[in-house]
């Protein structure tokens, strides 16, 4: 009798960016497996601009932006969107996975009682690997930043209200209830993490009935490897110890105000090149950093990588950082501060880790490495390559194929 083909349903809050990307590229090589599948993320403009093989949209986008007023004025997050979701559940039954593989949930376009309840009486194998902390609190994606513990017992009173998702009322004490209610109604959910901090934490919470391992995000090494340019001259710094900084979106929780201090201290033979920023940035960092707001494409980051004497990521909230990883595969040394999953990419041949704002420590770290060369370029390539995507992938398709035996 032929085997039956796996089928398998990905579902995140978006489909490009990071976490998006991640979901495509294990679609792509699950196919190239055999794997049927499926990729799923909410209706709106910036994700049909970037529609894939075998893409299925949530809901619609005034049912979205509903979900998304509703929670902002309830602080309850994933309690809408019920027809919506009832819809896209019924294309889900049509398909017949075998694995519904969760990213991330949050930001209003998936009823979660109906999903979870779903997948429960459906008796469906899950996939989640989560991408921050959001899945075990009352509503945080991080929490290292403001020392708050109280999702391992309990969460209210949250300190962080305004940040992302912001909402006009507490609610946390009620959603951490109801979380805890909804992720344990499976019997037993994949979890991975990125990395062992998260893992441990979400250990540490109520998944921790669920089974937690950690698949490290992949870097693509296609793209990040040591090039040739002229950025050194581009920025008249050839004689400079050049040190680079990269973010998404710079703010504190990035270590925007380490920089402007590192700016203010370091000698004038270093030169601090910030990546990511925009025009709030440049008011407030000093003009004697180099200021790039984005890069044409990953090759051109890898140039300014590649040039670079030190990369510095002076993180207070990682789940893992991939921008350390995207730094030693173009041959560049890293210093980061010690939180989160930050300094498990690190080891003695690459890079160095410094206590959380002790800018004394990183800045004599800086000098050391800089002067002393003490990191050889070619270990710190070949420590990137333990991160190589393929790899990573492909530990996704195993587990895939371990679930479908069962």
């Amino acid at each position: 009798m032929m085997k039956k083909t796996m089928r398998v349903v990905q579902i995140n809050s978006y489909n490009y960016g990071s976490t998006g990307n991640i979901m495509n590229d294990i679609a792509l090589q699950a196919e190239k497996a055999g794997i049927e599948n499926i990729t799923c993320c909410p209706s709106a403009r910036s994700m049909r601009k970037n529609i894939h093989r075998n893409q299925l949209f949530i809901g619609t986008r005034a049912g979205r932006n509903l979900h998304i007023v509703l929670a902002k004025i309830t602080g309850l997050n994933g309690c809408f969107s019920v027809i919506d979701t009832y819809v896209f559940l019924k294309k889900i039954e049509k398909f017949n996975p075998d694995i519904i593989h969760l990213h991330n949930l949050h930001n209003c376009y998936i009823n979660l009682p109906l999903l979870f309840g779903f997948t429960k009486k459906k008796n469906i194998k899950l996939v989640w690997t989560l991408h921050d902390c959001w899945s075990f609190t009352g509503k945080c994606p991080y929490f290292t930043a403001v020392n708050c513990y109280k999702w391992q017992n309990g969460c209210h009173s949250c300190p962080q209200l305004t940040e992302y998702p912001n909402s006009f009322t507490d609610s946390t004490k009620l959603m951490w209830a109801l979380k805890k209610r909804w992720f344990n109604l499976p019997d037993n959910i994949a979890i991975c993490t990125p990395s062992a901090w998260l893992a441990e934490n979400a250990k540490q919470s109520f998944l921790k009935k669920h089974t937690i391992r950690v698949i490290n995000n992949g870097i693509d090494l296609s793209q990040f490897y040591p090039r040739e340019s002229d950025f050194r001259k581009r920025y008249s710094c050839e004689n400079k110890k050049l040190i680079l900084g990269v973010a998404f979106i710079w703010e504190k929780r990035k270590g925007l105000d380490v920089f402007v201090k590192l700016a203010e201290s370091l000698a004038d033979e270093y030169k601090i090149v910030l990546v990511g920023t925009d025009e709030a940035t440049d008011r407030i960092i000093p003009d004697s950093i180099i200021s790039i707001h984005r890069t044409k494409d990953k090759a051109e980051l890898a140039e300014i990588y590649s040039a670079a004497d030190v990369f510095v990521n002076p993180t207070r909230e990682e789940v893992l950082g991939m921008v350390n990883i995207e730094a030693l595969a173009c041959g560049t040394p890293v210093i980061t501060f010690d939180t989160g999953g930050s300094p498990e990419i690190i080891d003695s041949t690459c890079g160095s880790v410094v206590a959380v704002d002790d800018i004394s420590a990183l800045e004599k770290e800086i000098t050391d490495v800089c002067t002393n060369k003490k990191f050889a370029p070619a270990a710190c390539i070949a420590r990137a390559a333990q991160f190589a995507k393929e790899k990573k992938i492909a530990e996704y398709i195993s587990l895939y194929e371990a679930l479908n035996e069962f």
